[in-house]
């Protein structure tokens, strides 16, 4: 099963990258194309989670590299010292690790720890006559997240579940020596409830408390996950993602679908053209449409790529956020607001997931 972080706005959006079900699905002995195992899940009468039969099994270990090149950026500011700008983003670069190991395993409870360090940079296509400092600012700047969560699975019955995922991230431009906590720490909580209707169908109904699109705030979602046949299915958090899976063999799945992919950095400013203003938040979102091909290099090694075409939603910089209460985030304009054009995406990834001999244990 893939893995993508995507959210969509104005309805919002929950579980980043499919991760929690991923995580937390059991062995993978009720896949397609075997009737006779999809048989046997039944007779068994499995406690209930958020996996369907022809999904890909659970990722311990991700390493992913995605680049974005060659597209337009145009910036406008209220403030007559920063000013406005157009410029050109020469690629955007964006590494992720991932990390995830089982704490719990039963039938009743599972629990899922997880560890992630991400960065992306950008780089501007110079010189830019006359330069613009926020152009400056996050040149070749390394937009770092480090994150550590707990996912948990709860089986209520044969055919009803929850999932609750807590998460603590820090991001933001800091390195060692300058994270300050209170600055980058970012919160997230999520739940889900869900239904087991048979082997090959589930869904539920959930909402994430956090930060989706860059302000705090609470978005519902929806599960669908489907399998039709033994070559197709669809896997599905509406509307924040959406995908048509193919599986073309068991060491092979395709995947065509849309998600969205957002961010939320602090970062240090310099000579912005406000003396007083040190640090902005830099919110990100955009949509995306995407194909993606997940093969078996060898038993428990798989990679993936993906191709497709990136839309902004946001890219526009505030100041430090101020909180109303513990729900919510003032609303604020932003000091400078920033347009990026459509860019096309390359995406690769290596993954671990667990060995055969274990899956038939």
């Amino acid at each position: 099963m893939k893995v993508n972080n995507k959210w969509l706005p104005l309805v919002g959006l929950l579980f980043s990258h499919h991760i929690l079900l991923a995580q937390v699905q059991p062995d993978s002995t009720n896949r397609y194309p075997a009737s006779r195992q999809a048989t046997n899940a039944v007779d068994e009468k499995e406690f209930a989670n958020p996996s369907v039969i022809g999904m890909g099994k659970g990722k311990g270990v991700i390493v992913n590299y995605e680049w974005q090149p060659d597209f337009g950026i145009t910036s406008t500011s209220p403030q007559e010292n920063i000013g406005n700008k157009q410029g050109e983003v020469r690629r955007n670069n964006k590494f992720d690790l991932k990390l995830y190991a089982p704490i719990f395993n039963n039938p009743h409870f599972k629990m899922v720890a997880g560890f992630n360090y991400a960065f992306e940079e950008f780089n501007f296509e110079y010189p830019l006559p006359p330069e613009y400092a926020f152009y400056n600012n996050i040149e070749d700047r390394n937009l770092k997240s480090i994150s550590g969560q707990l996912i948990m699975l709860r089986p209520i019955n044969e055919k009803n579940f929850y999932v609750v995922r807590a998460k603590g991230e820090l991001n933001g431009d800091y390195n060692s020596k300058q994270v300050a906590v209170s600055d980058y720490l970012k919160t997230t909580v999520e739940f889900l409830y869900g239904w087991k209707v048979s082997p090959a169908y589930s869904y539920g109904f959930g909402a994430q408390l956090g930060y989706a699109l860059g302000r705090r705030r609470i978005y519902p979602a929806f599960l669908y996950n489907r399998t039709f046949n033994p070559k197709w299915g669809i896997e599905a958090i509406l509307p924040a993602n959406a995908d048509v899976r193919y599986n073309q063999s068991e060491r092979s799945l395709w995947f065509a679908g849309f998600s969205v992919d957002g961010a939320s950095y602090n970062i240090n400013v310099r000579n912005i053209g406000i003396p007083e203003l040190e640090t902005l938040e830099l919110r990100r979102s955009e949509i995306r449409g995407r194909v993606r091909w997940e093969r078996e290099i060898y038993d428990f090694l798989w990679f993936g790529v993906e191709a497709g075409y990136r839309q902004n939603l946001n890219f526009n910089a505030f100041e430090k956020e101020a909180n109303d209460g513990f729900f919510f985030a003032k609303k604020e304009d932003p000091v400078i607001e920033n347009k990026l054009k459509g860019a096309a995406l390359f995406n690769v990834e290596i993954f671990l997931v667990p060995p055969r001999r274990f899956l038939k244990q």
